[in-house]
């Protein structure tokens, strides 16, 4: 009897490491597959169309992203434009498109979101242009016109803030720097500001996740998958490719160290950022932050889906004399 107990502990134990090796193994090939960006290939859809079948693949297999290019320029809406190059994270060359305006009074930089690039900013850049303000729009390393083929999901792209915003005031000085952000783009801001000493003034941040293993929750429970331990797993192994502490990667943490007027916004049906996720951030900011929570509004363009609204909110944040 000892032995076939002692025999029926072994092939449970042997189970065990192997499940636990299979779970790494596929976290592995998620993490890569999600921040190591294809030259080709068609982009998986995203999880809540996923059917079931479908679901299971990818989590074997892991998802495509092709690498994210700009399909269009400024010159495609008429605007002119001029295209900067400099140094970001790790030495890789970053590109950046400005679109001057002689007159204005505050200088925005713009910041694009995960698997996409400055071309997705070109709507906002505009309608901002016409409010009065010069804008810069930024590709991440990774993506676009910069050099890369990958992304942390918002860690060294903090130093790709950082060396945006040296560059921009080298070209703009004497005048008021605003950063904007949307999700990782928005995250990445508040990395820069708590980690790289950038002291912008003003951020206008939309759907910055509250921490990577949460946001990392958010995809799984989006495809009606438990997250426990796949997203833990996921987040400890793309630090260890990056380098970094995953489970340290805390935007709410970084807006401690914010010390200039916000704006913060967010949808109210966001599965990838929850209202509750974004209460965390809008707490830990030091200053009273100015915040909007939009009604019947996902992850998506807050321009696009209420544009009026949008143009009113912001234009009236940035025209407050007394805040700039």
């Amino acid at each position: 009897m000892r032995r076939r107990w002692r025999k029926a502990a072994l092939i449970i134990g042997i189970l065990f490491l192997l499940g636990f090796a299979l779970l790494n193994l596929m976290a592995y090939r998620q993490v890569w597959a999600m921040t190591h960006f294809e030259r080709a290939g068609q982009r998986t859809a995203p999880p809540e169309e996923l059917s079931g079948a479908r679901k299971l693949m990818v989590l074997f297999t892991g998802v495509t992203i092709p690498r994210p290019e700009n399909r269009q320029t400024p010159k495609s809406l008429g605007l002119e434009f001029e295209i900067h190059r400099f140094s970001g994270a790790k030495g890789l060359e970053l590109e950046a498109w400005r679109l001057p305006h002689e007159s204005a009074r505050l200088v925005i930089v713009l910041f694009h979101g995960y698997a996409s690039a400055k071309d997705s900013q070109l709507e906002t850049a505009v309608a901002l242009h016409q409010m009065g303000h010069e804008c810069w729009l930024v590709d991440f390393h990774g993506s676009g016109g910069s050099a890369g083929d990958t992304t942390s999901i918002g860690w060294d792209e903090g130093t790709d803030v950082a060396a945006s915003f040296q560059f921009v005031k080298g070209k703009d000085a004497g005048r008021k720097v605003i950063l904007m952000g949307s999700s990782l783009g928005a995250a990445a801001i508040l990395r820069a500001v708590a980690h790289e000493g950038v002291q912008p003034d003003g951020l206008i941040l939309e759907c910055p996740f509250n921490s990577l293993l949460e946001t990392t929750k958010n995809r799984f429970r989006a495809m009606k998958l438990p997250a426990f331990p796949l997203a833990n797993l996921l987040v400890f192994w793309g630090g260890r490719q990056f380098g970094f502490d995953g489970f340290a990667h805390n935007p709410r943490d970084y807006a401690r160290k914010v010390n200039c007027p916000v704006l913060l916004m967010n949808g109210d049906n966001d599965p990838r950022v929850t209202p509750a996720n974004i209460e965390e951030i809008r707490r830990n900011l030091p200053q009273n932050p100015e915040f909007y929570l939009f009604t019947d509004t996902g992850h998506e363009s807050y321009l696009k889906k209420h544009p009026e609204l949008w143009r009113e909110l912001v234009g009236s944040w940035l025209q407050n004399p007394v805040r700039f």
